[in-house]
């Protein structure tokens, strides 16, 4: 495909908490709109990591990375949210120009009610509130979606039906995706990119 068609682009990147021992040595991974690509790894692998790197909340040692719009979808659906506002408000902030008829469209599709997101976050249930970080992401209008844990939290069933919706939307961008969860990985994803923990 054409270069302009990534939407991620990580050239030999270098990253370490100390000098000395190096997370990243030479990392480079390449990500195209309508794929997902798969980050697997035990606890301190340095996933997270990675995604605080592309966000820029972390510098790299060495290399390069560039990126398209982003937006992204977090492990746990509560601290996404603040407890005083409401849903939509939160969502305003981050989409000033919010267009109704495309949010209806997604309410439908993600099975939510428009009362519901008139709430604070806390009086909705887990999977309610995780499908509300999903709504909020598609209106962002991402080129790239990065995915941290969004159904470890979850139960298998709510699960499953939660990383079909991130999958329904995936022609419109490409998704990066954590997970210690190697069989999710396997079933969704186009490339799976195995982390070993630094010890």
């Amino acid at each position: 495909m054409s270069k302009n068609s990534f939407v991620l682009k990580i050239d030999k990147l270098d990253f370490g908490y100390k000098k000395n021992n190096l997370i990243y040595k030479d990392f480079s991974l390449n990500l195209e709109k309508s794929q997902i690509k798969a980050i697997v790894g035990s606890s301190g692998s340095g996933k997270s990591t990675l995604f605080e790197l592309i966000t820029k909340n972390l510098k790299p040692l060495k290399g390069k990375i560039n990126s398209s719009k982003i937006a992204s979808i977090y492990q746990d659906p509560y601290s996404s949210f603040h407890p005083t506002s409401s849903i939509i408000e939160q969502i305003k902030d981050v989409v000033p120009k919010l267009d109704n008829k495309e949010l209806k469209y997604l309410l439908d599709e993600l099975s939510l009610d428009f009362n519901l997101i008139e709430k604070k976050p806390h009086l909705l249930s887990g999977g309610q509130l995780q499908r509300c970080s999903i709504l909020r992401a598609l209106l962002m209008k991402p080129e790239l979606l990065l995915v941290d844990e969004a159904t470890s939290a979850l139960d298998n069933i709510i699960a499953l039906d939660v990383m079909k919706l991130i999958l329904k939307f995936l022609p419109n961008y490409g998704i990066l995706l954590i997970t210690h969860d190697l069989h999710l990985a396997t079933w969704c994803s186009d490339e799976i990119i195995q982390l070993d923990k630094n010890e």
